[in-house]
């Protein structure tokens, strides 16, 4: 078989649940060696409730986030390109979706290496998919900024879009800065502006619930350090 570089999506929480896998992704990731990964303890950590039992003393780990130089990505597609195949996990959900795994499968593309994306949770489609918001049109913002007045333009900005395009504009933020966030959304936005707000996708704890901004002003939720993602559409 041809060298592969698998995107292995993984748990959106801190524990790793076997049910959201199917078995098919389970047999392909016992079978590899070799790991390219934001955090290898936690790499480690999803991997054996899974029931990957390779020593790990044995397994290549190459350790992937905003440190890693150019040359290192460069090196870390190796085994590939000397016939073994490869996994990326992600530290969330799904590999090269707000992720810097998309480095990887670019050098992948161009060294003519066969990519395959597995199966498995993403938090920002899982969170539109439940939002009822528009699905046919949208658009991904990644981080908006931290600090004011920078962050009130960006979210006027996505809101105007929004109106105009008639597209759902998801965003997000580290989650413990969640609470600040949704403030300056409520502060900022027009009252009829409708807010989904998914935190915890996938857990116990899971909470979806789209309003508009008068109806959440009314009551505000509390989603200080749990992982959140926005959606605004102003209608």
């Amino acid at each position: 078989m041809k060298p592969t570089l698998y995107l292995i999506p993984t748990t959106l929480g801190t524990e790793t649940n076997p049910d959201l896998f199917p078995p098919h992704n389970i047999q392909i990731i016992k079978s590899l060696d070799h790991f390219i990964v934001e955090n290898i303890r936690t790499a480690r950590r999803f991997l054996r409730p899974l029931g990957y039992d390779k020593d790990f003393n044995q397994v290549s780990f190459f350790e992937l986030n905003k440190h890693t130089s150019r040359t290192d990505l460069e090196s870390y597609i190796n085994p590939l390109l000397k016939g073994i195949s490869m996994g990326i996990l992600s530290e969330a959900g799904a590999p090269a979706i707000a992720d810097p795994g998309a480095d990887i499968v670019s050098l992948a593309h161009k060294e003519n290496i066969h990519v395959v994306p597995l199966i498995g949770p993403s938090a920002i489609l899982m969170a539109l998919m439940a939002s009822g918001l528009n699905g046919q049109s949208f658009a991904f913002n990644g981080y908006i900024p931290v600090k004011n007045p920078m962050r009130k333009k960006e979210i006027l900005a996505l809101e105007e879009k929004s109106r105009r395009e008639n597209q759902s504009q998801i965003f997000m933020e580290a989650p413990y800065r969640n609470q600040n966030l949704l403030e300056d959304i409520l502060n900022n936005c027009q009252g009829e502006t409708l807010l989904c707000i998914a935190a915890d996708i996938t857990m116990a704890s899971e909470f979806i619930q789209t309003k508009n901004i008068g109806q959440w002003k009314r009551e505000i939720p509390n989603i200080q350090k749990r992982p959140t993602i926005f959606i605004i559409q102003r209608v």
